[in-house]
């Protein structure tokens, strides 16, 4: 293991920000927060002053010009996501970007452009893949103990009310990027495609049923996957008793999460089928007391630049993701079938993840 010490700093200090925070916190001896900055320069300095000796800048460009980084930490509105990361690649700093990392599958493909520019990695925060019972789930499948995946359902079903959205930026395809499919469901599926690995097909459908926003409330989806493994997809911000669940039905076994928004092994379960209990016993052998939170992200992220490697969620990890985000999308707004690799750059879908327009756009 590395005895480097890495510079790090965050910008945009909002709520996200403190989950980031606490993980670099938690990091101490391998990382170090050096600087924060916002355009609020009060609270930037209010944050910085929360979490040690930070220095607070009033924007992006300043804290670059000034500090020495070896990553910077991305969690403002979405619609900054890009430009922002564009600059850290462009100051030769590896940029760590909230979800959804960018607005469209256009605007991914500049990121992984830039990276590719500039030798700096951009990564996508997606900790649900890293918390320990996914990690398991993961290695069981690839050693063959679950046998194969036949079929899995993936729900995100929570309540965001109208106070939520009061705030400016959400709710809008210009400066969200969508609704549930874009900023909520995120974490649950691209967990369920890690596990799962390459889709083949979507067929979705997308409503705006009680929120006045210009964006879906409600998903849903249908999903083919390449290794014949068929999935069920739920993305909701109207369901008053909110839930985060994950269900894999594989030849040996059921595997099964329930949590909200972060999980420990204590949320998962396992149902062994007929003459399999030993998947019980193996699912066990190895508990772990961590969650799902940001801390075990940034560990696997510091891991990856002690070898000199790109920290994950890579580009290439997100861009499958944001391609399955991209397809809902078109599959539910067009009520056509959507196959992989059919988002290409020509369709109004890569440049929007509206696309031809939302049915209730005129309404």
């Amino acid at each position: 293991m590395s005895e480097r010490n890495y510079r790090a700093a965050i910008i945009g200090t909002g709520a996200i920000a403190h989950a980031h925070a606490r993980a670099l916190q938690d990091a101490a001896g391998r990382v170090s927060l050096v600087a924060v900055a916002d355009v609020d320069a009060g609270r930037a300095g209010e944050f910085a002053a929360g979490y040690g000796r930070a220095r607070a800048y009033g924007s992006a460009e300043e804290l670059l010009r000034a500090e020495e980084l070896d990553f910077v930490h991305l969690c403002t509105p979405p619609r900054l996501h890009a430009p922002l990361a564009v600059t850290c690649l462009e100051a030769g700093v590896t940029a760590l970007v909230e979800k959804p990392p960018t607005l469209s599958l256009a605007e991914f493909d500049t990121l992984i452009e830039a990276e590719r520019r500039t030798g700096a990695y951009v990564a996508t925060v997606l900790q649900h893949r890293f918390g320990p019972g996914a990690v398991r789930l993961r290695r069981l499948q690839e050693a063959g103990e679950l046998g194969r995946t036949l079929l899995a359902t993936c729900a995100t079903q929570w309540y965001r009310d109208e106070a939520y959205y009061a705030v400016p930026w959400r709710g809008t395809w210009e400066s969200e990027g969508g609704g549930p499919t874009m900023g909520h469901g995120i974490h649950q599926f691209d967990l369920l495609l890690s596990v799962l690995g390459p889709w083949s097909e979507i067929t979705a459908v997308a409503g705006r049923q009680a929120r006045s926003v210009e964006t879906e409330d409600v998903s849903m989806a249908l999903v083919t996957f390449e290794n014949g493994a068929l999935a069920a997809v739920v993305n909701s911000v109207v369901s008053p008793r909110q839930t985060s669940e994950l269900r894999f039905d594989c030849e040996r076994g059921t595997v099964e999460v329930e949590h909200l928004y972060g999980y420990t092994d204590d949320d998962w379960t396992v149902t062994p089928a007929p003459g399999h209990e030993d998947v019980q016993a193996l699912w066990v052998k190895d508990r772990s007391e961590e969650s799902s939170g940001h801390a075990s992200w940034l560990a696997a992220v510091l891991d990856a630049l002690d070898q000199g490697q790109a920290p994950p969620v890579t580009t290439a990890d997100a861009r499958r993701t944001m391609e399955f985000i991209a397809a809902l999308y078109a599959s539910a707004f067009t009520g056509e079938r959507v196959r992989s690799g059919q988002i290409t750059a020509d369709s109004p879908f890569a440049q929007r993840m509206d696309g031809t327009g939302a049915r209730w756009r005129n309404a």
